[in-house]
């Protein structure tokens, strides 16, 4: 059996395609590996794949013994630091399973070399869901994930061309883009940086009314640029937020949306785990390293 590992926002999301659940950040503090026991006996794991952080440190499909420092550049910046998926990845590691690291995307990555205006553009969970998705929508496609942040992914001929991150352009309910009142609350010391990317989400900028409208607008928007690149691909939303934007994001496009539920990443990474330990060499245009 196969076992994805979702690193999200607000909780971390386990599953074989079959079977799953879910614990906190904080919960997540208390991990070991014999909660996989929840999905499968422990010698019935084939193959692992995990998250962890922005994964800028890594640009391939990697075996978890032979990655440096998590596979990041650094924790600090752009994020909540609880613990629970440091504490996830070690448990993992030490446990001697077979598991491999899912990169992020950035400017070490095999994408179309404009997106690399930014440093990032996305997480590695993002690769599950992209992965799940184009199982179904095939080669072709555009995914938003709208939840606590929203990061969109264009997939052509079934590779990864590029994605906006969460600090570039739409918001999500808690996380979002640094505008000038930002930039200036930081320049006059009242906030970070980091503070004040956590608190750019239309939960904290918008009024209850407009926070659904405002969040499929932008979600739209970033659709509509990754679909002046591919014209004919297909649009998909997932996310805690896809049920609640998909009707009007629907409209906004003109065209039919694809939506999936929050268990998308977990699931997409687990079929990436059982493609990886059954002989693939390329994940959409990620190089396999193991």
């Amino acid at each position: 059996m196969f076992i994805g590992i979702d690193h999200g926002t607000t909780a971390m999301r386990f599953s074989s395609g079959e079977e799953e659940f879910k614990i906190s950040r904080e919960e997540a503090r208390q991990f070991s590996a014999g909660d996989l026991a929840r999905l499968t006996s422990l010698d019935e794991i084939e193959g692992i794949a995990v998250c962890y952080s922005m994964g800028d440190g890594i640009s391939a499909v990697t075996d978890i013994r032979k990655v440096r420092d998590r596979g990041v550049v650094s924790r600090e910046g752009a994020g909540k630091h609880i613990g629970g998926g440091t504490r996830v990845y070690d448990e993992i590691l030490s446990s001697g399973l077979p598991a491999v690291v899912i990169p992020g995307l950035h400017r070490g990555s095999p994408t179309d070399p404009r997106f690399k205006a930014y440093s990032h553009q996305a997480s590695p969970e993002k690769i599950g869901i992209l992965y799940e998705v184009s199982r179904d929508l095939g080669d072709d496609v555009v995914v938003c994930d709208a939840s606590s942040n929203t990061v969109t992914l264009l997939l052509t001929a079934g590779r990864i061309a590029g994605a906006f991150d969460a600090c570039v352009f739409a918001p999500g309910t808690r996380h979002g883009a640094l505008d000038v009142d930002a930039i200036r609350r930081i320049d006059r010391g009242e906030s970070t940086a980091n503070d004040a990317f956590l608190h750019a989400g239309v939960d904290h900028t918008m009024p209850p009314d407009l926070r659904v409208e405002t969040m499929a607008m932008f979600a739209a928007m970033e659709c509509a640029s990754m679909l002046l690149l591919n014209p004919g691909a297909n649009v998909a939303l997932a996310g805690s937020m896809a049920p609640a934007i998909a009707l009007r994001v629907e409209e906004l496009l003109s065209r039919d949306i694809t939506v999936y539920d929050e268990w998308c990443a977990a699931r997409g990474l687990a079929r990436i785990a059982r493609d990886v330990f059954t002989g693939a060499t390329d994940i959409l245009g990620l190089a396999v390293e193991r």
